[in-house]
């Protein structure tokens, strides 16, 4: 049991999870767009997310705390740069317009982490822009890479699903916000900092019924010949919407850590498994 436990919570720091997650949206955005398995790109972001996240959490631990953690430090690092390597690999297998916008979203990344400017904190502690950062960094990896890599036009319809994963990533954030209300800096000036929880809440609600309203929209206004799938999408962004809700409603200080690091990053896992189970049915 401890070796389970272990292996759990080695799945979990080392950004396994959140990794999966990542692919599990690029797999969502091929299914949405039609493109067929990618596996170049699904595995860049699979791996990409994993070395993003990984630096972002462990940089300056592992600077300052090595003792402390460094038998986990240790196997994160030996993990990370396999990691990394993978990413080198894949990375040579994209289209070169592919190869640029990635770097863009890396250099996004490193913003979030390292201060580029003199006497600057970096990125992640400015008031207020954290949220936005990685809600950015999310639909560019999962919505934007993919449609480039596999020269998909842009239309109308890129832009309201680039706005719904957006929203998607925006809510998921809020209630790692609440979770961590307690821990986190108070410069960070965090949604819930600013507002409250409450109105976070109120504010992620009224996120979601526009997530729901741009599918219902984008329904109405493109001409699909078959009705059943777009009943389909319709009832299964709903559902989506339905259980971010649940969670965000029961998000508290007092929440274990597994709540947002394996149960709500486990939504778009959740999300993507669903469709193709009914896909499949």
């Amino acid at each position: 049991m401890r070796v389970l436990r272990q292996l759990f919570n080695f799945y979990i720091n080392s950004s396994i999870h959140v990794g999966v997650s990542c692919y599990a949206l690029v797999g969502m955005t091929q299914y949405m767009f039609r493109i067929s398995f990618d596996e170049p790109i699904a595995n860049f972001a699979f791996f990409g997310t994993i070395v993003g996240y990984n630096f972002v959490k462990y940089d300056a631990l592992a600077r300052s705390k090595r003792l402390q953690m460094r038998n986990q430090l240790k196997m994160i690092a030996v993990f990370s740069i396999f990691s990394f390597a993978m990413v080198g690999y894949y990375f040579f297998q994209l289209q070169r317009i592919t190869q640029i916008i990635s770097i863009v979203f890396l250099g996004i990344t490193l913003l979030y982490t390292l201060p580029f400017f003199p006497n600057r904190k970096n990125a992640r502690n400015w008031a207020g822009v954290k949220i936005y950062i990685v809600a950015l960094s999310w639909v560019g990896v999962t919505m934007i890479l993919p449609l480039l890599n596999a020269n998909v036009s842009i239309t109308s319809d890129f832009y309201l699903k680039c706005v719904q994963r957006f929203i998607l990533i925006f809510v998921l954030v809020l209630i790692f916000e609440i979770i961590d209300l307690a821990n986190d800096d108070p410069h960070l000036q965090t949604v819930p900092q600013q507002i409250g929880v409450k109105k976070t809440k109120t504010l992620g609600y009224l996120l979601l019924l526009v997530f729901f309203g741009l599918e219902f929209f984008n329904s109405a206004v493109t001409n699909h010949v078959n009705f059943q799938n777009t009943i389909f999408q319709l009832l299964l962004i709903f559902v989506i919407a339905v259980v971010i809700a649940f969670f965000l409603f029961f998000a508290n200080e007092k929440r274990s850590k597994y709540y947002t690091s394996f149960w709500v990053e486990s939504i778009p896992i959740f999300w993507w498994l669903l469709l193709l189970g009914v896909e499949k049915y």
